[in-house]
């Protein structure tokens, strides 16, 4: 969840570093602090808060000069808060300063024998734990940091990406990863390390991505990469595809809106190189060595998390309508811890934005040890996820700023409406007249999209009448069920109001109980199979004087007639729907919470890649 960036080099570390935080601080921003060697020694400088409130407070302390540095934004899970917690930790020396993103599960043993022989600690966090029993490895083994590093890998639990730097060694750097994303970027004379490649990309296109169990030691200008058994390996230098431009906001109030109306680009993106409409063809690089295992499936398995999830519900209906084969949506979360019942012919896809999502990549590890195969959907290169899964599509959405996911969701659906089709023709579930009509109508899709942006205005107006309520419930059937899901999901996220979303039937199975005047819901009331029914709904919500918000397709007169407001989206094939009907309410919950005063692209208690269970 946290973000971690550091520098060594020959131009001044503090500025790197700060501008890096801000660029990561999608993360976490609960506080952020920062660690120098200069004429002074070790330092640590931290505050709690926004990086903002650390730079406030840097200001105070004079020119600091130097070479290299760490820094840290942070998403808070062991203690609350507050300057004390906030990182990097020092040793109990003073002499090594250390930043950590992720989760120690056996701190408090580690703790408590090192209480027992007289360390003290002056935070709650796990990552001061993990700092001084490192120490105590390196003063107890007579061995370098680097020795006392590796050889604590092996007796800690859980995850970790981790920068120490040492006092005695002022041109050093030392990172490890497990778990927890690590990048290393490559310059002339310099190197940069960050949670991801934002920070890292205005000053060089040469990356490595540290795997798992490898420690990197960055000393006198050179870079060694071992694994935690001390072999050394040969890291292969990526060359990043990121533009500038693309992570900053480009004159856009905020990310989220930027990333909202980036979608009729970024699903073309997606698309580009793989559809071929006028010839009637489909390419999914990705697909091609694992196509015969793909298309004899028993069954095909989704897991993810979040909005990711509610993008796997779409694809259930994809493909068991297009290809006819069992689909199951797991949450990765639950997924590995029951014991699920997974064999060889089983195809596991994996859907994640960050393509760091912890609970994901033990669901991925799992269904791996049962001998299916996996298939990983997410956005960013050289992920973990990307790495871990046997071949996978990227969604080529560009990077995602925005804690609350937008054009996330419409690409991965993207990918999946894509892998569906492909697979239903394949096998022979789509004639190639329907095949070629859906490509044809899939390819129209960007430029449908940026056409239900053009409701904006409409979205507005009804996000000024109904900021203030408390609850909000949101409807829908068939495809447009887990829309109603995702709506709901970015209304909690951003503008705190509770919201839910529910099958529309369903709502007589409870949820009816919640609706007065001051109830507004949200109907998907497109012109679909689900139609009437979902006509019939609003006709029981009408009669408990509930507020009926409704998306419907463009020219639908029966659902304006009944509704309070009407927002129109672009008549498409049914399976498509979802890709124009969450446009109004990713509108809708963006107005609101900008309204309210929310901080829309970091809403509290949220990070953008969650990295910890």
């Amino acid at each position: 969840m946290c973000g971690i960036v550091a520098y060594v080099g020959q131009q001044e570390a503090l500025p790197i570093i700060i501008k890096g935080l801000k660029r990561l601080e999608y993360r976490g921003y609960d506080s952020a602090g920062v660690a120098l060697i200069d004429g002074n020694g070790l330092n640590v400088y931290k505050k709690k808060g926004k990086v903002s409130e650390l730079e406030n407070h840097l200001t105070s302390q004079g020119d600091l000069v130097s070479k290299i540095g760490i820094g840290h934004t942070r998403w808070a899970t062991h203690g609350e808060p507050n300057d004390v917690n906030a990182h990097p930790h020092y040793s109990s020396n003073e002499e090594f300063a250390m930043i950590h993103n992720g989760i120690i599960e056996n701190y408090d043993v580690l703790k408590t024998d090192l209480m027992n022989r007289g360390y003290q600690f002056h935070s709650d966090t796990d990552s001061e734990v993990f700092m001084k029993f490192i120490e105590d490895i390196h003063k107890n083994n007579d061995c370098s940091l680097e020795e006392a590093v590796r050889l604590a890998l092996h007796k800690v639990v859980g995850a970790y990406a981790i920068v120490i730097m040492n006092i005695a060694e002022p041109d050093t750097l030392i990172a490890a990863r497990k778990g927890s994303p690590l990048v290393i970027g490559v310059g002339v004379g310099e190197y940069f390390l960050a949670s991801d490649a934002t920070p890292i990309i205005e000053y060089t296109n040469q990356v490595i991505y540290l795997d798992d169990y490898e420690i990197a030691v960055i000393r006198n200008n050179n870079l060694q990469i071992k694994t935690i058994e001390n072999v050394e390996t040969n890291p292969y230098i990526n060359k990043l595809e990121m533009e500038l431009e693309a992570i900053e906001k480009g004159g856009y109030e905020h990310f989220m809106l930027k990333e909202i109306n980036e979608q009729p680009r970024s699903i073309a993106d997606c698309m580009r190189g793989r559809l071929d409409a006028k010839n009637g063809r489909l390419i999914l690089g990705g697909l091609r060595d694992y196509m015969n295992k793909f298309q004899n499936a028993d069954r095909i398995i989704i897991t993810a998390c979040g909005t990711s999830w509610h993008a796997g519900l779409v694809a259930e209906y994809l493909f068991e309508e297009f290809a006819r084969i069992p689909v199951e949506v797991e949450y990765a979360s639950e997924f590995r811890y029951r014991n699920p019942v997974i064999s060889e012919k089983d195809f596991v896809i994996a859907i994640s934005q960050s393509g760091e999502t912890a609970d994901t990549l033990a669901a991925i590890e799992l269904a791996k040890s049962k001998g299916a195969t996996i298939f990983g959907v997410c956005n960013v290169v050289g992920s973990s996820i990307a790495r871990a899964t046997h071949a996978g599509c990227y969604t080529h959405a560009g990077p995602e700023i925005g804690v609350a996911s937008t054009k996330a969701f419409t690409a991965q659906i993207s990918v999946l409406t894509m892998m569906a089709l492909m697979l239903g023709y394949q096998r022979g579930t789509l004639t190639e007249s329907k095949y070629v009509q859906l490509l044809n109508e899939l390819e129209g899709i960007p430029g449908k999209v940026e056409k239900a942006l053009k409701m904006n205005s409409n979205v507005e107006k009804i996000a000024e009448i109904y900021k203030d309520s408390r609850n909000f419930l949101y409807l829908g059937r068939g495809y447009n069920f887990p829309v109603a899901l995702e709506g709901a999901l970015k209304l909690k996220e951003i503008s705190y109001i509770h919201a839910e979303g529910y099958p529309a039937a369903e709502m007589k199975h409870g949820p009816i109980a919640l609706i007065d005047e001051e109830m507004p819901v949200v109907f998907i009331a497109t012109k679909d199979t689900s139609y009437e029914k979902v006509v019939s709904n609003i006709q029981e919500v009408k009669a408990r004087k509930g507020k009926i918000i409704a998306v419907v397709t463009e020219g639908d007169t029966v659902v304006r007639g009944m509704a309070d407001h009407v927002l129109e989206i672009p008549d498409t094939a049914e399976a498509f729907v979802p890709l124009l009907s969450v446009i109004p309410l990713q509108q809708l919950s963006y107005h609101i919470a900008v309204m309210r005063g929310c901080n829309v692209d970091q809403p509290r208690n949220l990070a953008k890649s969650v990295t910890v269970e």
